[in-house]
């Protein structure tokens, strides 16, 4: 993981890109805060797969879910 501040991304974005397609992941940061991250398109699906995982497969209760949430939010005056 390599982290770089948004002028030297740039400055030398074809030496990021390809440092990305050969499966590095950046971090970018302006004012020293992360605000991007670079990464591969084929990380970017196993990420968000990865992130899906259980809710794809659909294993969950959703009456369950669904009275948890109701119970959470029970008692709160929202109008």
């Amino acid at each position: 993981m390599l982290t770089v501040n948004a002028t030297d991304i740039q400055n030398n974005f074809g030496h990021y890109l390809q440092a990305v397609q050969a499966g590095d992941e950046i971090i970018v940061l302006k004012n020293g805060k992360e605000v991007a991250r670079m990464i591969s398109h084929k990380s970017s699906i196993n990420f968000l797969s990865d992130s899906l995982r259980g809710v794809l497969k659909n294993d969950y209760d959703e009456k369950a879910v669904r009275e948890e949430r109701i119970k959470a939010h029970e008692g709160t005056d929202r109008y």
